[in-house]
Formats: C-alpha cells, structure tokens, sequence
C-alpha cells in the first residue's frame, strides 16, 4: 500500500538513454518511477502502480503522438501532474497538450530540475517576459506545419495532404529541423 505522500512517477519516452537518465535522476530525489516507450501496456502499469507525476515525449516511436497519452494519463487521474517534453516544440502542440490536461509543456534539452520545477508550477505567471519580436516567417510555417501535425496525430501523409503538400516534401522539412 503507498502513502499519500509518495512520489510515483510516469515517464512516457522512446529515447531509451535519455529515459535512463531521467529515471536515475528522478529516483535519486526520491520518486518512485517507471518507464514506456510508449502506450502499449499503460493500462496495466496505471492499476498497479498509479503514478502522481508523468512526463511524456510528444513525439514517440513510429510517429505516435504523446498527446494521446496525455489525454489518456488525464482521463485516469484529473489531478496527475503531467509535463510534455519536446525536440518539436511548437504553439499549437502546447495548447493541445494543455488542452488534453498537461500542466507544462518543455522544449528539450531540459532537465531534472526543470521538470520538478515544472510540476510545482501549477498557476500561470503573468510577469513572464512578453518579446518585443514579431514572429518570422519560418516560424510561422514551422507552426503550421505543426498545427497540422497534431490535428492529423502525427500522420506524415495527412498533415501533407492538410497542408497542400506533397508528403516527401513534408518529410524533407521535417528532416531538416529535426533536433539531435
């Protein structure tokens, strides 16, 4: 039996080296902490180990979104403290994920600390820094291409057909921003 005040944390990644990382890091401050590289057998792991705190990657193996798995990780517990990590940063998947029941959306590379920094955060900040730049156009695009993404869940072919695109185009620029 766990007591209330036990940490039990989730985390949703595909990058088995930085999962190791995390969960190391994690259990040296006291979290209890599991791992899936994806959706397949969270159903079982939320019965038995129920955790407090997740953090997903939004985008996991074979495209599948981590969205999915924020709203499914909501759906089990409105009150899991849920922080997205992302190389894809982008607006539209930030409101979507916290839509779907996230506190915090994070651009990697972050760290432990930013994480559990994120978890405690769970108002809004109205004296975060407003930017005086206006957006560029690459930006934009780059958006687009997300917003896309997301409302196809990450189907290369239909974000493509969405933006008028053909999908080895949409592949190329994908390709190019990647974040190593």
């Amino acid at each position: 039996m766990m007591t209330k005040t036990e940490r039990r944390l989730l985390i949703v990644e595909d990058d088995e080296a930085f999962a190791r990382t995390l969960v190391r890091s994690f259990e040296r401050r006291g979290y209890q902490v599991r791992h899936l590289t994806g959706e397949e057998g969270m159903a079982a792991l939320l019965e038995d180990f129920a955790p407090t705190h997740a953090v997903v990657d939004l985008k996991l193996a074979g495209g599948a979104s981590g969205l999915s798995s924020v709203k499914r990780l909501h759906a089990f517990d409105p009150d899991l403290v849920i922080v997205v990590l992302t190389g894809y940063a982008s607006i539209a998947t930030a409101v979507e994920a916290i839509k779907l029941g996230a506190r915090h959306y994070l651009a990697k590379p972050s760290n432990t600390d930013d994480i559990e920094a994120a978890f405690d955060r769970a108002a809004g900040d109205t004296e975060v820094e407003l930017t005086e730049r206006t957006t560029s156009i690459k930006t934009l695009e780059w958006e687009h291409i997300h917003e896309a993404l997301a409302a196809s869940d990450f189907n290369i072919s239909e974000a493509a057909r969405r933006l008028g695109l053909h999908r080895r185009t949409l592949a190329r620029k994908l390709e190019k921003r990647r974040i190593k």
